[in-house]
């Protein structure tokens, strides 16, 4: 299932042969990650276990408890950010009331799960592949496939059932701390009244579907962030340095991921 045998690709000739050198190790990369996800779902079967409910209450205290403070950080400035310039654009239209609406509608839709995705991507994401990377070097899962343990089932499993929660959650939490972010600026800069401005963002702002919607792209994310980093640890070579890479791809990979999926179920949703 966890394929960390020699990588053999026919020897580049030129500059085509580099190009589909390239081409056949991602085709590789994106098959193996496939195949990962399914392992994955097939696992899910075994999420009632007790062990394996214990290791998912452990990885959702990793990826939501301790990242809250630097998504609350990220949101409430996100937030003022959004408020500030949507006031510089309606200010000379006297609009500054219907800001609040325009803050949460984008929060709820994009800015909240995106935000949040490459938090996650940067901070979780990366510890995945670098623990799990440490753990290939050492020959720890070699170990556990010894001892016929299977390591997608033990290691990979409570890592995405973790995220598919735990991601939601935090989008919508990265919503409400920007609306308040962008209340505040609306109050202290822009003259707007609190109340008005709450009201405002309540009745205009976004709707069920852009909740919905929002929450969608927050799961998708968490599932995308988990495989990429957990195939990108599991591929891992070259001792410490394969490591670094491994870690530095996954969320390069993530990141990119991220951009492109919420692009598609956005342009999917409302097209």
């Amino acid at each position: 299932m966890i394929t960390r045998e020699p990588e053999y690709f026919p020897p580049s000739r030129g500059p085509l042969g580099r190009v589909g050198r390239s081409v056949l190790f991602w085709c590789r990369s994106v098959g193996q990650t496939t195949i990962l996800l399914g392992a994955s779902l097939s696992a899910l079967r075994f999420i009632f276990t007790r062990r394996t409910r214990g290791e998912i209450l452990g990885q959702m205290f990793v990826c939501g408890i301790k990242s809250i403070g630097v998504v609350t950080i990220v949101a409430v400035f996100t937030g003022m950010i959004l408020a500030l310039h949507a006031g510089i654009a309606v200010r000379d239209f006297h609009q500054e009331a219907y800001i609040g609406a325009a803050v949460i509608k984008s929060m709820l839709m994009d800015m909240g799960p995106f935000m949040t995705g490459l938090i996650l991507a940067a901070c979780v994401g990366s510890a995945m592949a670098a623990q799990l990377g440490t753990m290939v070097v050492s020959e720890e899962i070699a170990a556990l496939e010894i001892m016929s343990i299977d390591p997608v089932r033990f290691l990979v499993l409570p890592r995405l059932v973790a995220m598919v929660i735990m991601t939601p959650i935090l989008s919508f939490y990265t919503a409400i701390a920007g609306l308040i972010g962008g209340g505040v600026i609306c109050t202290y800069l822009l003259g707007v009244n609190w109340g008005l401005y709450i009201d405002n963002a309540i009745e205009y702002g976004g709707d069920v579907k852009d909740l919905y919607v929002g929450l969608f792209k927050a799961l998708l994310f968490g599932v995308l962030i988990t495989i990429v980093s957990c195939h990108e640890g599991f591929a891992t070579k070259q001792g410490a340095v394969g490591v670094g890479a491994a870690t530095r791809r996954s969320v390069i990979i993530s990141f990119l991921m991220i951009l492109l999926v919420g692009m598609l179920v956005t342009g999917i949703f409302y097209y």
